[in-house]
């Protein structure tokens, strides 16, 4: 097992290749940053093009077995992985905490509780979901799509490897994992459960490494039959393309500029500061964030007045602070292109309610900003066309219902949203004009059953819950004799 140096400073000096923790044939480590103190937290190795050769080549060897194996004794590890990451969930929350920045108290909710729920879905979703059908003569058979590479972001980073490796795992696929090189381990303590488990030899790799190198080594490579990536919708162009001279089967959930449509009729007090709270999740580093807020615009100093007291109540600090409900961005890269986009929003004529670039007060050495408001006049200005990425809200006035539903359209993302209004019959009249792949509906609880995923450049596939499962699957028809 490559355990950790001590409990500050993390080496992980090995990669994972066919049931056996091995040294990395890359040169090098790659630093991971604290993101509450910008100073390294750790080290793992630097992956190589070698490494995704060897471990792409033992998830090939494994696939015949691991695909023939029942259904319910591949159900059985993905219990014990559960199982395993439960009993580590303490440390996982930490990890990330450091990682990530998001604050503790909230990524023991976030970060760990939702990987663990999605586990749980994905096998009742096993339970019930149908392998065989019968049309006619013919009967429709589901099989694992075979090796898949799965490249996973920084954002949610535990939860993202959770709803691709599990499902993946669940229908017989196996598996060549390549976490974020900027928050991975979370990733080797993922690994070193599936370790303790037993998982069989191959079913399950880990390769770290830097996307140019590692990941497009995986995309590319001829004995990959499906690539499930989550990030930006500019690294997940390349992989589409790298993946299309093999016809490679693709799975894409990449960015988003999602719309919260708060309606004349809506009860303005429940959705502006809902609205806010999205768009600040996880320090705004989240694709799905409801990142525009669209108001009539009668009603825009009210809506204006709601957002700054909602957006001056969510208090920057370090992660391991209690109190503490805006962690640190993740890297001074992320950092840096935050506050560059909010400088080009004032200098584009956008209104700065409250927050801006500068550093908060009081706060040194970790990635922090402040939760930032903007009134956004031009609807097609950068805050409202970019993922920022970060804690920054656009309002944006809209004159009639019409309006509104042209903006919230008119980016080219499409991945979620939310529609606010008297009832809900008339917040899903909207909802049903407006080219995302989920809508909140005032308020309606995130389903971890339901599909996830976008429309237009959010991506292609959907995940969780047996939508999950579908994208690891494909479909094949015998037709039988008919008696005569």
């Amino acid at each position: 097992m490559s355990q950790p140096a001590s409990p500050d400073h993390l080496v992980r000096d090995k990669i994972y290749i066919n049931g056996r923790w091995v040294p990395s044939q890359g040169s090098g480590t790659l630093t991971v940053v604290d993101s509450n103190t910008g100073q390294p937290m750790g080290t793992v190795p630097k992956g190589s093009a070698a490494d995704v050769n060897a471990a792409v080549d033992a998830a090939r060897a494994a696939f015949d077995g691991w695909s023939q194996t029942p259904l319910v004794e591949r159900a059985a590890y993905v219990t014990k992985l559960a199982e395993g990451l439960q009993k580590r969930s303490a440390e996982l929350a930490t990890l990330m905490a450091r990682e990530v920045g998001t604050p503790a108290h909230i990524a023991a909710r976030m970060q760990v509780g939702m990987p663990l729920g999605h586990l749980a879905s994905f096998l009742k979703a096993t339970e019930e979901f149908h392998f065989t059908e019968t049309i006619g003569n013919t009967r429709v058979v589901r099989e694992p799509v075979g090796v898949v590479a799965a490249i996973t972001p920084w954002n949610f980073p535990l939860n993202q490897v959770v709803v691709k490796v599990a499902p993946a795992l669940l229908v017989g696929c196996t598996v060549v994992l390549k976490p974020s090189e900027v928050a991975p381990f979370n990733a080797f303590v993922l690994t070193d459960v599936i370790e303790e488990i037993g998982l069989p030899p191959g079913v399950f790799n880990l390769v770290c490494g830097e996307g140019p190198d590692v990941g497009e080594a995986l995309v590319k490579h001829p004995e990959v039959d499906c690539v499930s990536f989550t990030g930006s919708t500019r690294a997940g162009k390349r992989i589409a393309e790298l993946a299309a001279g093999a016809v490679k089967r693709v799975r894409l959930e990449l960015g988003g500029k999602s719309a919260s449509v708060v309606l004349p009729s809506a009860d303005f007090a429940a959705a502006i500061p809902a609205s806010v709270g999205s768009c600040y999740t996880n320090s705004g580093q989240t694709c799905a964030a409801y990142t525009r807020l669209l108001v009539p615009r009668a009603r825009l100093a009210e809506a204006v007045a709601l957002a700054k007291q909602t957006a001056e109540g969510f208090k920057v600090g370090n992660a391991f602070d209690k109190t503490s409900r805006l962690g640190p961005l993740i890297s001074q890269v992320q950092l840096d292109r935050v506050r560059n986009l909010i400088a080009r929003g004032i200098e584009s004529g956008a209104e700065l309610v409250t927050g801006g670039a500068e550093p908060p007060d009081g706060l040194g050495g970790g990635f922090f900003v402040k939760p930032t408001v903007f009134v956004v006049n031009d609807p097609t200005s950068v805050l409202a066309q970019e993922e920022v990425f970060g804690p920054v809200l656009s309002i944006i006035p809209y004159d009639e219902e019409a309006d509104a539903v042209r903006i919230a359209n008119n980016t080219p993302y499409g991945l979620s949203g939310a529609v606010w209004a008297g009832t809900d019959d008339e917040a899903l009249r909207v909802a049903s004009r407006i080219r995302t792949g989920g809508v909140q509906i005032n308020g309606g609880a995130f389903n971890l059953a339901a599909p996830f995923g976008g429309y237009k450049q959010s991506g292609i596939g959907r995940e969780n819950g047996r939508f999950g499962l579908e994208d690891f699957l494909e479909t094949k028809s015998l037709h039988l004799r008919v008696a005569a």
